[in-house]
């Protein structure tokens, strides 16, 4: 996935305070639960230096309830009393933080963003349809077809059929309106997934009605409805079983293309060789290993060199500063995401044992040249070997 949204903080001048919290509400005091949570975080952003202005701010958002069941985090960057960046994670954060310097943390936002999928609900029935856009970018809107002759009735006869006709044809009537938004929404939006549910004729009409582009990224999920009483439990169970499907769809593609790309040298592995083509601006997507609890690879207790420019980044001090910039260390998971921010290098987190990687990073790289580290073995055998030209 693209981080284009965690480019304004690379760009951000001055220091940035952020706050990665566990935001579970395990129970009635749940409340209490998170308070005493953040107030450990407070104490150590004052102890860093951290505006009281500023951690302030961060409070009122981080104790704002947000209404997620089941485990999670949230995540908050700010300047003084500017709300930079505000995502809640999809799972508890394995490791609560507060930081308060001139880079942000990204690890916890890069995932967030890696399990981020934009999608557009349809909830249709044979009047219509309400459509809702996942995320606050886009309104949601009702679609209603106008057509009112709905419902067919129990009796016989010539003037029986010609009813029956009549509300077959305000069905398909209301379909192809909903259609048409729904081609007209996916060309100018371009929705990751449309996700359909609702009455089961409605569906189907509507199945055969929309356009090609729809259809590629069209997937049904039963159980859903535009009435009151719907079991919401229930269809959001279902939701979320397919939405997890859709993203370890869209991991396996980026993992394939990794094991492909090591096997012709279009690939990288492990912390040193990770880097360099990092500063060398050669990757395309960067992989990053976690297992079965959603953790990264340890890189936060490792160190970088690196510079105010991101790209600037080496295990060794004395290479940034043959690049004449001014060395300083920093935590190798914060440098290593900042230089693929700052190149526009997709991230992906890729579970254990689906690709074996050194240190618990890869990288699919967009063009190499003599000077690029290759593997001389797959990267996922037991041994490995590296040669450099």
């Amino acid at each position: 996935m693209k981080l284009d949204s965690l480019k304004p903080l690379l760009d951000h001048d001055g220091a940035l305070t952020t706050v990665c919290l566990d935001v579970t509400k395990a129970d009635e005091a749940g409340d209490r639960e998170i308070r005493n949570r953040w107030h450990s975080l407070k104490r150590s952003l004052e102890h860093q230096g951290a505006p009281a202005d500023t951690v302030e701010a961060i409070a009122d958002v981080v104790l704002r309830p947000t209404h997620v069941p089941g485990p999670h985090g949230r995540l908050v960057v700010a300047s003084g009393t500017e709300i930079l960046f505000d995502r809640v994670l999809a799972d508890a954060p394995a490791r609560q933080e507060a930081f308060h310097a001139d880079d942000p943390l990204l690890m916890p936002a890069a995932q967030a963003v890696d399990e981020a999928v934009r999608y557009l609900l349809v909830e249709v029935d044979r009047t219509g349809a309400d459509l809702t856009w996942s995320g606050v970018d886009l309104p949601d809107e009702e679609v209603a077809g106008g057509h009112d002759v709905l419902h067919k009735v129990h009796a016989g006869g010539w003037s029986h059929r010609r009813m029956q006709t009549r509300v077959e044809d305000s069905w398909e009537r209301n379909a192809g309106a909903v259609a048409a938004e729904l081609d007209r929404l996916v060309a100018a939006a371009h929705p990751e997934v449309v996700l359909l549910t609702g009455d089961v004729r409605a569906v189907a009409m509507l199945r055969d009605e929309v356009g090609k582009a729809v259809s590629e990224v069209l997937i049904e999920v039963p159980g859903g409805s535009r009435a009151d009483g719907v079991k919401e439990d229930v269809f959001a169970a279902r939701l979320h079983e397919v939405m997890e499907a859709y993203r370890a769809r869209r991991r396996d593609v980026v993992v394939d293309r990794l094991g492909e790309a090591l096997g012709r040298g279009g690939g990288v592995t492990s912390l040193e060789d990770v880097v360099e083509v990092l500063r060398r601006g050669q990757v395309d997507e960067l992989v990053i290993s976690v297992d079965a609890a959603g953790v990264p690879a340890p890189l936060a207790e490792r160190e970088l060199w690196t510079s105010d420019d991101p790209l600037a980044i080496s295990l060794r001090r004395s290479e940034v500063e043959a690049q004449g910039q001014a060395p300083r260390k920093l935590r190798a998971d914060i440098a290593v995401l900042r230089a693929a921010v700052a190149e526009d290098a997709g991230v992906t987190f890729a579970p254990e044992g689906k690709i074996a990687l050194a240190d618990g990073l890869g990288a699919v790289l967009r063009w190499t040249d003599p000077a690029t580290p290759h593997e001389t073995a797959p990267a996922y055998t037991t041994v490995r070997r590296r040669r450099r030209t």
